[in-house]
């Protein structure tokens, strides 16, 4: 396996008396797909909330392809490669597919206020290339058809898709997914799983992922972290942690 893209060590959040985050550690490999989980109140959110630059840390290092990141602002973090999603599904409800897909192009295309004004032939072709790959993602998730349909008038698995897309049209590195297969059929389930797969063989991302969906955990991992109370009790493969005494406390306890 390759080398480690992300390392976060030592990571450490408080909120006022609340220990939320308690020197938790691990790495997610350049070509792998690394699962937190845990019982609710474990803090795998925050652990996600410090990675993605939600929360600035109290404590750790968190280190992308490299590079420091601990306390960089959300989009700062993106600039390095890393992008995420929400458990509750974060698109412009009000503009359409396609416009979605444009939207967080932003950052690619020649936006400077003259060229723009006068229609140049590098905006022009700026804005030409960020359709193309807006089209391209609509065909690989299956959305062309509701290109022209506001965001928020989508079905949820298709809302699901469309904020995926969203995330891999800025081509990152590290993909981060919360709780994706939240509100999700047990059919759109095996497509996410399947997504998730391709997305990591055809584009080269890497996957780190919280979710309470054992049966797509254990099938998607390569790697599993498990946290309690702000601690990580194990990390190991699927089988390693199906079969781990303390995460079978952990979830369902003792006599």
């Amino acid at each position: 396996m390759s080398e480690a893209l992300l390392k976060v060590s030592g990571l450490t959040m408080r909120f006022g008396g609340l220990l939320a985050v308690d020197s938790v550690a691990f790495e997610v490999k350049s070509d792998e797909v690394f699962a937190i989980i845990g019982p609710n109140g474990a803090g795998k959110t925050t652990v996600f909330n410090c990675v993605g630059g939600f929360y600035a840390p109290t404590a750790g290092e968190i280190i992308m392809d490299g590079k420091p990141i601990t306390g960089l602002a959300s989009h700062k973090v993106a600039r390095h490669g890393l992008v995420r999603t929400f458990q509750n599904v974060r698109l412009f409800k009000q503009l359409t597919v396609l416009e979605n897909l444009l939207v967080a192009q932003h950052t690619q295309v020649e936006a400077r206020l003259l060229p723009g004004l006068l229609k140049l032939k590098g905006y022009r072709q700026s804005e030409a290339e960020a359709l193309s790959r807006a089209a391209q993602w609509l065909d690989f998730m299956g959305l062309r058809e509701f290109a022209n349909r506001e965001a928020g008038n989508l079905a949820y698995g298709h809302q699901r898709r469309l904020e995926i897309a969203r995330c891999m049209i800025t081509k990152p590195r590290l993909l981060m997914l919360d709780e994706p297969a939240a509100g999700l059929n047990p059919q759109e389930k095996r497509d996410l799983q399947s997504l998730i797969d391709q997305l990591r063989r055809e584009f080269g991302v890497a996957v780190l992922l919280i979710e309470h969906d054992m049966s797509l955990i254990m099938g998607i991992s390569d790697r599993i972290l498990v946290m309690e109370h702000g601690k990580p009790i194990t990390t190991g493969t699927p089988d390693q942690v199906r079969n781990d005494e303390r995460v079978i406390k952990a979830y369902l306890g003792e006599e």
